[in-house]
C-alpha cells in the first residue's frame, strides 16, 4: 500500500484569531477530518503555551517572539517528527527552514502594503523578514479571490504561477442553534445589519452618515445593528470615529452595538435582519455577503475590490465614498418588493458556488501537485 499524503496543518491561531481567518480555519479543520483516509492524512499541529492576547507591550513583544519561535522552531520540529510532506499554514507565516515537507501558506490579502499604517513595525518587519521569504519558497502561496491574487502578486512579487486562488465558504452554522435573545436587539426591531470587527477599512463611518440621510427621509422605526468587537489593534481600530460619526448624525438611539456574538447569536442577528449592508473599502474575500445569502437577505456591497467577484450579480452595488448612493440603494430595496425577492433568489444561487468542501478538496489537489 502506498505511503498516504501526510499533512501538518498549523492551528495555533485557533488560540487567539477571532476574525474570519479564525472562520476559514476552523472551517477547514471540520472539512480535513471528513477527509482523514488512506490517501490522506492531518495531523493538526498545535502548541502547549497559552497565547498572549492582552494589551502589555512588553508581553506583547514577547508573543511576538513565541510566535516566530512557533514557526521557526517548533513547529518544523513537530512536523518533522510526524513525517508530514506538507506544512499548511492559514496566517501568512509558514517556517523557512524545510526538513523534509514543503509548506502552503494562506495569504488572505495585501494590508499589510496597502495599509502599513495599521500595523506595528515590528509586526510589518516580521512579515516582510520572514512571512515573504517563506512564501516565495513555498510551491505554491493559497488567496481567496483573484482580486487578492492580483494584489498580492503586485506587492510581493511572488510569481503568479505560484499563487492560486481557491474561494471560502460561509461559516457553517449549525441549522438547529437555538434563537437567542441580544439584550442589545429590542424584541420585534426592524433593522439593516452590518457583521464584522470594526477595522478602519470597514468603511463604517459612512455607512452611518448614509443611514442618517435615509433617516431623514422617514423610516422612524429602523435601526442599524453592528455586530462585531473592536479591532484586535488599536493601528486599525475605527472605533472613536465611528462614536463621532454616531454623534455627529444624533443617532445615538438609532445605532446598536452587539459586541462579540457567539453562532447562535450571530445566527439569530442574520436571521432578523432586512438587509445586509457591506460599504468595506478592501477585502480580500468577504465571508459575511455569503452568511447573508445562506440567510436569505438581499445584500448591497461596495463596488471595490473583491466584492463584485464574490456577490457577482446577487448584490446590489455602491460607491462606498458616496453616503448619498449608499443611502439611495437601500431605501431602493427597503421601497421595492420585487428588487429584495430578486437579491434574495440570486443570493440563494450564487451560494453554489461557494462552500468549505469544495475549498479543502481544492486544496488537497493542490497539496497533491506539490508534492
Amino acid at each position: 500500500m502506498p505511503k498516504p499524503l501526510i499533512i501538518g496543518v498549523d492551528v495555533r491561531d485557533l488560540r487567539l484569531a477571532r476574525t474570519g481567518t479564525r472562520t476559514y480555519l476552523e472551517e477547514l479543520v471540520k472539512e480535513f477530518k471528513k477527509m482523514n483516509d488512506t490517501g490522506i492524512h492531518f495531523h493538526f499541529l498545535d502548541t502547549f503555551l497559552s497565547v498572549y492576547t492582552g494589551e502589555n507591550k512588553l508581553f506583547k513583544w514577547i508573543e511576538h517572539f513565541r510566535y516566530q519561535l512557533w514557526k521557526q522552531v517548533i513547529l518544523p520540529i513537530k512536523a518533522y517528527r510526524k513525517d508530514c510532506d506538507i506544512v499548511f499554514c492559514t496566517d501568512n507565516f509558514v517556517p523557512l527552514i524545510h526538513l523534509g515537507y514543503k509548506t502552503i501558506p494562506v495569504f488572505h490579502d495585501a494590508f499589510f502594503f496597502e495599509n502599513p499604517e495599521h500595523y506595528g513595525k515590528l509586526w510589518l518587519e516580521l512579515y516582510k523578514k520572514t512571512a515573504i521569504p517563506a512564501a516565495r519558497r513555498s510551491p505554491f502561496v493559497i488567496t481567496p479571490t483573484q482580486y487578492a491574487k492580483d494584489q498580492i502578486a503586485r506587492h510581493t512579487g511572488i510569481p503568479r504561477n505560484q499563487l492560486a486562488v481557491v474561494y471560502e465558504g460561509p461559516k457553517s452554522f449549525e441549522d438547529d442553534l437555538p434563537v437567542q435573545n441580544i439584550k442589545a436587539i429590542p424584541a420585534d426591531c426592524r433593522y439593516l445589519l452590518h457583521v464584522g470587527s470594526m477595522f478602519k477599512r470597514k468603511n463604517i463611518p459612512a455607512l452611518i452618515y448614509a443611514f442618517k440621510k435615509l433617516k431623514n427621509t422617514g423610516y422612524n422605526d429602523l435601526k442599524l445593528v453592528l455586530a462585531g468587537p473592536h479591532a484586535p489593534k488599536k493601528f486599525s481600530d475605527d472605533g472613536d470615529l465611528i462614536l463621532k460619526a454616531i454623534a455627529d448624525s444624533q443617532l445615538e438611539n438609532e445605532v446598536i452595538f452587539t459586541g462579540y456574538l457567539t453562532d447562535a447569536e450571530l445566527a439569530t442577528v442574520y436571521k432578523n435582519a432586512l438587509m445586509y449592508v457591506f460599504p468595506s473599502l478592501n477585502e480580500g474575500f468577504g465571508i459575511p455577503i455569503l452568511e447573508a445569502f445562506r440567510y436569505k437577505l438581499p445584500v448591497l456591497a461596495a463596488n471595490n475590490t473583491c466584492l463584485p467577484e464574490v456577490g457577482g450579480n446577487a448584490v446590489l452595488q455602491f460607491d462606498p465614498f458616496d453616503p448619498q448612493d449608499i443611502s439611495d440603494k437601500i431605501k431602493m430595496v427597503l421601497d421595492n418588493r420585487e428588487l429584495r425577492l430578486d437579491l434574495i433568489q440570486k443570493g440563494t444561487q450564487r451560494l453554489w458556488y461557494f462552500s468549505w468542501k469544495k475549498t479543502a478538496e481544492e486544496l488537497v489537489l493542490l497539496f497533491r501537485k506539490a508534492i
